[in-house]
């Protein structure tokens, strides 16, 4: 019997879609969220960790994609680097203000389909989902990076990147539910230079889709941006044509 493509799998019923932490494969996210958009593949459900909770976020909250990727193009280092003594090299500030400057929404229960987003409480080593409240301040607690970004706090709690504990950016998804989760396979950047890239989530109704040789970039190397959302946008494609097997589409 032949296994069905990525596209029959997600056209058969309504699906959330997870996407995981990475650093900045918000690049990755855009392209592959594009692309599925393009080919009316629209999730009813978001649901990320870090690169994912941002890229997430902007999507739910109403920024079409065309506009998220003309500002993540244009970002430079300086739109976010803002060093001070801390838990962290960077304060947070600019990168809170640059996401409120690109949200169209404000709170979660504003968003165009409901939305979460994976932090971790380093007091508590546990995983928190957040989704109420104020969308920028959860985005930002999701991407703070430890010992890049110093810890952000919502109340009287402080937390970091959601990728720490919940790399695939799967917590906030209902167990049981259809998701395709796009997997960003670089290594984490807290656990060293040796490290090794984490495996691909499963479980019960879960395809991952994992796009291999994605361009790395970092803080002082953003200009390849574009390359990694084009990228990114045509494997995506090209896996929706791809059988489904095991739970897992590679490209």
């Amino acid at each position: 019997m032949t296994a069905p493509t990525l596209r029959e799998v997600l056209a058969e019923a309504p699906f959330g879609l997870a996407m995981s932490s990475g650093f900045f494969g918000f690049f990755a996210h855009t392209g592959m969220l594009t692309a599925l958009l393009d080919e009316g593949l629209t999730p009813v459900r978001v649901t990320g960790a870090s690169a994912g909770a941002l890229v997430g976020g902007l999507w739910a909250a109403g920024l079409v994609p065309p506009l998220a990727r003309a500002a993540l193009e244009a970002l430079t280092r300086e739109a976010f680097w803002d060093p001070a003594p801390g838990l962290g090299l960077l304060r947070g500030r600019k990168f809170r203000e640059l996401l409120e400057s690109l949200l169209p929404a404000r709170a979660f229960h504003e968003t165009r389909v409901p939305f979460a987003a994976s932090v971790f409480e380093p007091l508590a080593a546990r995983t928190v989902v957040l989704d109420r409240g104020d969308l920028a301040t959860a985005i930002h607690a999701s991407c703070a990076v430890p010992l890049m970004f110093h810890p952000v706090r919502i109340g009287a709690r402080l937390y970091v990147d959601g990728g720490v504990a919940d790399r695939p950016g799967l917590s906030g998804m209902p167990e049981g539910s259809r998701v395709l989760c796009h997997h960003l396979a670089s290594r984490l950047t807290w656990r060293g230079r040796g490290a090794a890239p984490s495996a691909l989530p499963r479980r019960s109704g879960l395809v991952a889709l994992a796009i291999d040789h994605l361009p790395r970039l970092h803080p002082f190397d953003l200009a390849a941006g574009g390359s990694a959302i084009d990228f990114a946008y045509s494997r995506t494609r090209a896996a929706l044509e791809r059988p489904v097997r095991d739970g897992v589409v590679r490209v």
